[in-house]
């Protein structure tokens, strides 16, 4: 994204649209595009053309198909970010997408922003913002530069509609993480839908500090699709995960209104909580994986059994790891009793017991976890070290929202060592 200072560019858009519109309305020459595309030749290449919806004029080589496809993601994207922000949409948004740079020649190319173009053809895609201030008002309007693959057009156009209703997209790690998260974003569906590309680099890479995501003055927006990767990590996990989503949103509408906001003076008293769930966000995150199903319960009160106590927890299938409410001592044996029952899948006609390794467990202690490991529906196990029992269901984590059912989990002294505890 970058920013012009004059309104020279929005003078050249609006002529490249009527030269290219004619006298036409838009509506018109979406029409003609049809038409062309069923007579003309298989081999004739696509032109450039206009297409209009609420929100967006958007100039593209794509087939009318497509183009009215891409309109659809746009718009939808726009009514869930202008939702997510409380601000609407102040104007449509101007678009160049590109297919193929053979569509376009040389006199349609020679009217744009030559930046514009030349990020296009390296991979990427640009938003120019130009503002004009009217005594103590400020109006901003963009244009969008875009490749049409890879959701870039989407991604700039969340430039372009936080430019047009603030005026500013905010620091670059929010700019970018929020551009990727709209990008993303898929209505009334909570889940990670990222490119798996993303996910794979993300997760083979030893984690990226917090910090240098957040406060690193030598990144800049267009850097790298690398960078990118880390900052919508941050983003989603803040946007989508319970304990932490409260704080974000305002913290984001600070950082646009260009007040003095700091991510560590937001979520300084919860650092060590974001980064032990940041962490976990990268070792377990997959297509499918759900934030506000995986968030830590940091509230619940553990304790140590004396005699003939128990504590009984119940542990839904559909849900992350979740408190036992036991803490356990190392090398010490512990009676586990699960009743219930639990599918793990919305297409499961049968429904399983904690046989069979439906439960598992896993200790925490100093925010690190051990390895998971069984327990048994009726049986025992012993405590691999000290520390809190977290339990969940075990599946996959991109698969954890399918889920139904619930077990209620009993943990108690076996019978033979109530007698030798004091």
């Amino acid at each position: 994204m970058a920013h012009i200072g004059s309104w020279k560019r929005l003078f050249l858009f609006l002529m490249l649209l009527l030269l290219a519109g004619g006298a036409l309305a838009p509506e018109t020459a979406i029409a003609q595009g049809r038409r062309s595309r069923r007579t003309a030749p298989a081999d004739t290449p696509p032109e450039p053309r206009l297409y209009t919806s609420r929100n967006f004029k958007v100039m593209t080589d794509l087939p009318p198909n497509e183009a009215e496809e891409l309109l659809q993601r746009l718009e939808t994207m726009i009514k869930l970010v202008s939702a997510y922000f409380g601000r609407p949409n102040v104007q449509p948004i101007e678009m160049f997408v590109f297919d193929d740079f053979s569509h376009w020649n040389e006199s349609q190319l020679a009217q744009l922003a030559p930046e514009g173009v030349a990020m296009v053809r390296g991979g990427g895609g640009l938003t120019m913002s130009t503002t004009l201030r009217v005594g103590t008002d400020m109006a901003t309007r963009s244009i969008v530069y875009a490749g049409a693959d890879h959701g870039t057009p989407q991604h700039e156009a969340v430039h372009a509609y936080c430019s047009q209703a603030f005026n500013t997209c905010g620091p670059v790690w929010y700019a970018e993480g929020m551009a990727e998260v709209g990008n993303y974003w898929v209505e009334n569906d909570k889940s990670v839908t990222a490119d798996p590309r993303i996910l794979e680099y993300l997760k083979s890479q030893d984690p990226r500090p917090l910090n240098d995501i957040v406060n690193n003055p030598l990144e800049t927006t267009g850097d790298s699709w690398q960078n990118y990767a880390w900052r919508w990590a941050l983003c989603h996990l803040l946007g989508f995960n319970e304990n932490y989503t409260k704080r974000f949103k305002p913290l984001g509408l600070a950082l646009l209104a260009g007040q003095d906001a700091n991510f560590w003076e937001v979520y300084g008293s919860q650092s060590h909580e974001i980064e032990f769930e940041y962490l976990q966000f990268l070792e377990n995150v997959e297509p499918g994986y759900r934030c506000d199903l995986a968030s830590w319960d940091w509230k619940t009160k553990f304790q140590m059994l004396r005699a003939d106590a128990q504590v009984q927890a119940v542990i839904r299938a559909d849900r992350g790891w979740q408190a036992s409410r036991l803490r356990l001592k190392a090398g010490t044996s512990y009676a586990c009793k699960a009743t219930g029952k639990v599918k793990l899948s919305k297409d499961d006609t049968e429904s399983t017991d904690g046989n069979d390794g439906a439960l598992i467990g896993v200790v925490m202690q100093d925010y690190k976890l051990s390895e998971p490991f069984e327990l048994p529906v009726d049986g025992t196990f012993e405590a691999p070290l000290d520390g809190d029992l977290f339990l969940r269901c075990r599946d996959a984590w991109g698969s954890v929202g399918d889920n139904s059912g619930k077990l209620t989990v009993r943990l108690s002294l076996p019978e033979e060592s109530k007698t030798a505890t004091p």
